[in-house]
């Protein structure tokens, strides 16, 4: 037994990044913070998040590498149960985004992230898209997720799957030329995926082109956000004193424009050091790629999809608050209240720390990146 324990305790400080893990607890402490001020209920319920998400995040982990490996293609197949699932829950505003467990709304999608990025590893390094004829494979299988997001709707999920792909497939040897082209032919197609998007996202990307067509209907809540930051300024107005947040003229003001109450209350100080604390915490899930460390595909591919993944979420959801970018409902990782995006996020940690276990001496081999 006391085996045991010394062996977990070693294996969880040999490959745990706990200078991220806890860099990423300081970022959400912003959020707990504006939540302590916004509704107590929120705050609790928030760091109950935290905590089972560290848990999580420690048990997965734990898990051995090959493990993870075999169980890539299952974690395909639950992805896309989820997603069908979501249809079956309540229809929040027009979208079928969550499902209820025990009371709890959750958010399907959020954990799909995860075994995506386990799974689009596990296909990248099977199935290397630097060969042709593998690419039509790779399309057919982001697009099934892709498009059963896209269809709830949910732009901005959709966006953050494409982006995760799209750099995971790059890490893997797809030829940029190539990407470059698809790019151009998407441009010559944006007409056809106008026609997909649902009329409120019509309108708010309208609305984005000119913020003041529509000041109290479609573009309300992006010129509230653009308030809100503005009305910050250096300092900001101190925690619990953000007119538009605490006086309920910012929408959404705990969830998806929470970076809009956290400049108001905080200021450009306030932002600017949950920005650098981002940047820290991408830096720490980087580093051993930017330094060499990292010679197996299997790792390496996965390391670049969780770095895409949450840029781009930060992003999304620090530009639409400020304005330059249209309005989609995306969380700011490890900040906006949710129980289902702080869990994607810390499981999606845990398994970054067991595939680079790997690197520390597992049996199992990858092909090198």
């Amino acid at each position: 037994m006391g085996r045991n324990y010394r062996h977990i305790a070693e294996s969880l400080g040999s490959h745990i990044d706990w200078v991220a893990t806890i860099t990423l607890l300081c970022i959400g402490s912003f959020g707990l913070f504006l939540l302590l001020t916004i509704n107590q209920a929120f705050f609790v319920q928030q760091v109950v998040f935290l905590i089972v998400g560290i848990m999580l995040l420690v048990g997965a982990s734990l898990l051995h590498p090959a493990i993870l490996w075999w169980l890539a293609p299952l974690g395909y197949v639950g992805s896309l149960i989820f997603l069908v699932i979501t249809y079956l829950g309540p229809n929040v505003r027009g979208s079928h985004r969550w499902i209820v467990v025990a009371g709890q709304q959750l958010q399907p999608s959020e954990f799909v992230k995860p075994l995506l990025l386990l799974f689009f590893t596990w296909a990248i390094t099977r199935f290397p898209p630097r060969q042709l004829k593998y690419i039509p494979l790779h399309i057919v299988l982001f697009l099934v997720p892709f498009l059963l997001v896209l269809k709830q709707p949910d732009l901005g999920t959709s966006v953050v799957y494409a982006s995760f792909w799209l750099a995971m497939m790059l890490a893997g040897g797809l030829s940029l030329p190539l990407v470059i082209v698809c790019a151009v032919v998407f441009v010559f197609a944006l007409p056809g995926v106008w026609n997909l998007l649902a009329p409120y996202q019509r309108d708010r990307i309208t609305t984005f082109l000119s913020p003041g067509h529509d000041p109290a209907g479609a573009g309300y809540n992006a010129l509230q956000a653009m308030i809100a930051v503005g009305s910050g300024q250096l300092f900001g107005r101190g925690l619990g004193r953000g007119t538009q947040s605490h006086l309920r003229f910012l929408p959404e003001h705990h969830t998806d424009f929470i970076f809009a109450t956290l400049v108001e209350e905080l200021g450009f100080v306030g932002g600017t050091l949950l920005i650098a604390g981002y940047a820290y915490l991408l830096w720490r899930v980087i580093r051993p790629l930017v330094r060499g460390s990292l010679t197996d595909a299997y790792p390496y591919i996965f390391t670049i999809g969780l770095f895409a993944m949450i840029l781009t979420q930060i992003f999304i959801n620090t530009g639409m608050n400020m304005g330059i970018i249209p309005i989609t409902g995306i969380t700011l990782p490890f900040v906006s209240y949710g129980g289902s995006s702080v869990l994607s996020l810390c499981l999606s940690f845990g398994l970054l720390w067991a595939i680079r276990g790997n690197e520390q001496g597992h049996a199992l081999k990858y092909p090198k990146a």
